[in-house]
């Protein structure tokens, strides 16, 4: 444990002693039209008997926020659910956010066709973005139009509801928790990200196969996280005490290297397909095992996604994300509301495997969590800058939050995660003053950036135009001498 945040002295919730029972609680949900996070919070908190009070949602789209009112009330009427919680929808932030006691983060602002531009554009370049949210010159001007908007947020905080504990799922992940740090020091907040779920239970799945037992749950899975968010690495793992890494090996030998696609093979596949060819391609190149799936891996080297055609990145075992899908999710995703509310489908309670509402039963002195998050560094790796927001795990306990120490990354691993971490760092010092020339330096620096300086001047600028009405207000544009 290198240093921990929290001890707030108060609170709007009612505890009861012996820690039975917490009423009262509010819940302040920015993004509150969310078709995703908020759902999986929906069905959580209904089958939480522990925790009661209200969730107000707000949205820029306030239909949004009022269908999850709606739906977020039914789910709560239902005879099976055991949680008590009402949902209210409001047109105002401050309201939202005014004494709550959580604060709950999942926005898209703005609009799904500004990623679909910061898709096609280097695509048009030869510049391929599995996912385009965290990296690359998607993630890069993505964060651009991220910093003014998490600047807003923390600014909120601080005047509405300056001791609440705020979870952040949004991405890119390391931008926002940054920006909330950097505009409000004094902020409780952490990012929180299932990457490394999804890894435990890989690892999980080895000890099935090779261990001639029953395949134990994620949480028996025990590793040593450190990186940065969507680049995590994890040098340690065992279950019951048993090393891991042997496994690893075996599962390398006996079934990844076995493993070929040829361009197009996949195209009849899920766009979120992971045949872990990089994650082993990467561990094997380096000794250490990356822990946040091949999609999100690929985006931060230059060895997988450069190709001749978008198919031939289909011989990782991989799919990129097409921005058409980015803009029609969208809608597509509100049929998993509208259709039990209309009693076109049935709606059954779910596990999510998302840990919100274990992350407030901790924070609220019920059971401690161990798990992994975001936060900026104070110590927990070791050879990274500084107050630069790396992922470790970290100790969820009575108001209080305790990154944990997880050692120094390897020289060559710390080499390539170093470059991220100076190009976040960088986007934050010039998303903070408006400077587009020292952000063009980032956007440059990044290793997906491979095309000469003339055609990255010109697809930076093509770039700026496309998602230009929501950077003017924020960002020197005029002024900028990359941009013409």
């Amino acid at each position: 444990m290198e240093s921990e945040i929290g001890n707030k002295t108060d609170s709007g919730a009612t505890v009861t002693k012996g820690k039975d029972l917490v009423e009262d609680i509010k819940i302040g949900y920015i993004g509150g039209g969310s078709r995703g996070w908020a759902y999986t919070l929906i069905n959580d908190l209904a089958q939480c008997k522990t925790i009661t009070g209200e969730v107000v949602l707000y949205d820029r789209v306030f239909e949004s926020a009022k269908r999850n009112e709606r739906f977020g009330n039914w789910v709560q009427d239902r005879e099976d659910a055991v949680g008590d919680w009402e949902y209210t929808a409001v047109e105002d932030r401050a309201t939202a956010l005014e004494g709550a006691d959580f604060v709950v983060l999942s926005t898209q602002d703005p609009p799904p066709e500004t990623m679909a531009h910061e898709l096609d554009i280097p695509a048009k370049y030869g510049i391929y973005q599995s996912v385009g949210d965290t990296v690359g010159p998607g993630g890069t001007v993505r964060a651009m139009r991220t910093i003014p908007v998490y600047r807003d947020i923390a600014g909120a905080i601080r005047e509405h509801c300056p001791e609440a504990w705020v979870i952040n799922y949004t991405n890119p992940m390391t931008i926002c928790v940054r920006t909330l740090y950097e505009e409000y020091p004094d902020i409780n907040a952490v990012g929180c990200c299932h990457e490394v779920f999804h890894t435990q239970e890989h690892l999980a799945k080895l000890v099935g196969k090779y261990r001639d037992t029953d395949q134990p749950s994620r949480k028996e899975i025990n590793v040593n996280v450190k990186g940065i968010n969507h680049f995590t690495w994890i040098d340690e793992m065992s279950w019951r005490g048993e090393n891991l890494h042997p496994l690893l090996e075996t599962h390398l030998k006996e079934e990844i290297r076995d493993r070929s696609f040829e361009p197009g093979s996949l195209d009849e596949d899920s766009y979120f397909v992971d045949n872990e060819l990089v994650t082993y391609e990467l561990y094997e190149r380096f000794g250490i095992f990356p822990a946040a799936g091949d999609r999100h891996l690929a985006e931060f080297v230059p060895w997988f996604l450069t190709a001749d055609d978008a198919k031939d990145v289909q011989q990782w075992g991989i799919r990129l994300t097409p921005s058409e899908y980015r803009v029609n999710r969208q809608e597509d995703a509100l049929t998993k509301f509208h259709g039990p509310m209309n009693g076109e489908e049935e709606f059954e309670f779910f596990e999510s495997g998302e840990e919100l509402v274990d992350i407030i039963h901790a924070l609220l002195g019920f059971e401690d969590l161990k798990t992994n998050l975001n936060m900026p560094n104070c110590g927990q790796v070791s050879n990274l800058p500084e107050n630069a927001v790396v992922e470790t795990n970290a100790l969820f306990t009575d108001d209080c939050v305790m990154p944990l120490t997880s050692g120094e990354l390897p020289a060559q691993v710390h080499n390539i995660v170093s470059t991220h971490v100076v190009n976040q760092e960088t986007l934050i010092k010039a998303g903070f003053s408006g400077d587009v020339d020292l952000a063009f330096q980032a956007f440059l620096n990044d290793p997906l950036v491979t095309i000469s300086m003339t055609d990255a001047r010109a697809m930076f600028n093509e770039l700026m135009t496309a998602v230009r009405p929501y950077l003017e207000d924020h960002w020197n544009l005029d002024n900028a001498s990359v941009v013409h």
